[in-house]
């Protein structure tokens, strides 16, 4: 993450100087995380401009997706996890135009549009740098591109991880949610069976997939007994419902969760981005949704510079669509 600077922990003091001056500094705005905590700890300051190093480009950031993940990347949850400290600017995902290439990187050019993956952090910003991307069709909105990298790199990545294979039986925990519901077309397109655990609001959608609509905050046991052998779970939910998933599978070894902190007990693996875990998701995945073969969740936009809101927003109670923060 590029170097927070100290303008906005003492608001008395002298403003920074411009890009050009004596120090040769080149700066930046982001929401930056000063503390572990609620959404107040992110702030919008200044940081030291990335500058792409081999095989890496710079985009001027258009829109970056916030998603559970930074939820409990924020409050400190999954600090641990992640080997993250603050000051620290979040964001797995984002989308925007090159302005610069870093050296022996090939393939795209500066004023190209991608959609970039950000393992390393880094998307609540005006520039990020990123060495996972893909170009973005003029047919995919800037929302849509931005609210893609993560879901879709989880979702392939997960389903990889299941081995999940043609004519066994998934159920996906939070089958409504950005990841979740990439799982399910993508795994439905493979020739899976999926049992689609979801609130009621998302039934119609997916069932209309193809998927067996399972209601949120049933027994999943009672729910799943007569479809027969579960043969692998994914949960993108983090919303408790390990233990079950653990008994409907026979064992710990194909249950795999994005975000519940409770795995390492149950034995369940916890699935972390990264740039091995499907590298070419974005490749699979972003001509799906240029054609209209994918559907994501539904989208808002909210400032970059208010961050801080657009956690309060996915935080609080209620159906939220997907929040992308625009530049």
């Amino acid at each position: 993450m590029p170097p927070v600077c100290s303008r906005e922990e003492n608001p008395d003091a002298r403003p920074h100087p411009l890009p050009d001056a004596a120090d040769g500094r080149s700066l930046m705005r982001a929401a930056v995380l000063t503390a572990f905590g609620g959404p107040d700890m992110l702030g919008w300051a200044d940081v030291d401009d990335p500058e792409p190093g081999p095989g890496e480009i710079r985009i001027q950031v258009r829109g970056a997706g916030v998603g559970p993940t930074d939820l409990h990347l924020r409050s400190g949850q999954l600090a641990g996890v992640f080997g993250i400290t603050p000051p620290v600017v979040l964001g797995f995902e984002a989308a925007g135009t090159v302005d610069a290439l870093g050296a022996g990187t090939t393939g795209v050019a500066v004023g190209d549009d991608v959609a970039v993956l950000l393992p390393a952090l880094g998307g609540y910003a005006e520039r990020a740098v990123a060495s996972v991307w893909v170009r973005k069709p003029a047919s995919v909105a800037w929302d849509a591109a931005a609210a893609l990298p993560a879901s879709a790199e989880a979702a392939v990545g997960v389903l990889r991880q299941l081995g999940a294979r043609d004519g066994e039986h998934l159920v996906v925990l939070g089958a409504g949610g950005s990841v979740g519901l990439i799982a399910v077309q993508l795994a439905l397109a493979a020739g899976l069976r999926v049992s689609a655990v979801a609130g009621d609001h998302d039934q119609e959608l997916l069932t209309s997939l193809g998927a067996t609509f399972v209601a949120k905050g049933a027994s999943l046991e009672a729910s799943l007994s007569s479809a027969g052998r579960v043969d692998a779970v994914l949960d993108a939910a983090g919303a408790g419902g390990l233990d079950a998933a653990v008994r409907l599978a026979g064992g710990p070894e194909r249950v795999v969760t994005l975000v519940d902190p409770t795995a390492a007990a149950l034995g369940v693996r916890l699935s972390q981005p990264g740039p091995d875990r499907a590298p070419d998701a974005l490749d699979v995945t972003m001509p799906m949704l240029a054609s209209g073969a994918l559907r994501l969740k539904p989208r808002t936009t909210v400032p970059l510079a208010e961050a801080s809101r657009a956690h309060a927003l996915l935080e609080s109670s209620g159906q939220h669509p997907k929040i992308v923060l625009t530049a």
